[in-house]
């Protein structure tokens, strides 16, 4: 967590012959600075929207944007917690909700593993590292026509996702192949 302080009033005084600096009647105050990221833009987002830009919903999508591991609702809320430590976890859950719904971030659902959620609104795949358990987000646009499937006469595909399992860079590098 950064912060900045800010001074209101200064009175520096230069002690001859000496290169230190006295102050006196220093008015300070501390602002909390977001981390990378600009508070406006995630705020204009959430209007283009369609939401009501609250300080919540910036804070989760703040962090959901800062942290493109793909967190899940109990990392998104001890991270905000550190931003805005009245949150509750019910709230990011309606944070959460009301972003998915609002299509500003995707549910990620690996396994039986808890929901995650990714801000990459494109067109991609997910990797899961089966040992590290990272996941990672792989660019690109699902081609059913090409991918062997054949959907059934009657049935209308809106949507599809790809998820693929295997071992990241990192943990082949360490020998760590099961």
């Amino acid at each position: 967590m950064q912060f900045r302080i800010i001074l209101n009033t200064i009175d520096a005084i230069r002690v001859v012959g000496d290169d230190r600096f006295t102050m006196k009647d220093v008015k300070a105050r501390t602002v909390f600075v977001p981390p990378r990221r600009d508070r406006g833009a995630v705020s204009r987002c959430i209007v283009e929207s369609g939401l009501r830009p609250t300080a919540q919903r910036e804070v989760v999508y703040g962090v959901l944007l800062d942290k493109l591991d793909h967190p899940t609702a109990d990392e998104v809320f001890l991270h905000a917690k550190q931003e805005k430590p009245d949150i509750s976890m019910a709230t990011v859950y309606n944070c959460l909700d009301a972003l998915v719904k609002h299509h500003l971030v995707k549910q990620v659902n690996l396994d039986r593993a808890a929901t995650r959620y990714c801000p990459n609104m494109h067109e991609h795949a997910h990797f899961q590292c089966e040992d590290c358990g990272g996941i990672s987000d792989f660019e690109g646009k699902p081609k059913l026509r090409q991918s062997g499937f054949k959907v059934p006469r009657g049935f209308k595909v809106t949507h599809s996702e790809i998820s693929m399992r295997g071992v990241c860079p990192d943990c082949a590098g360490k020998g760590k192949l099961k």
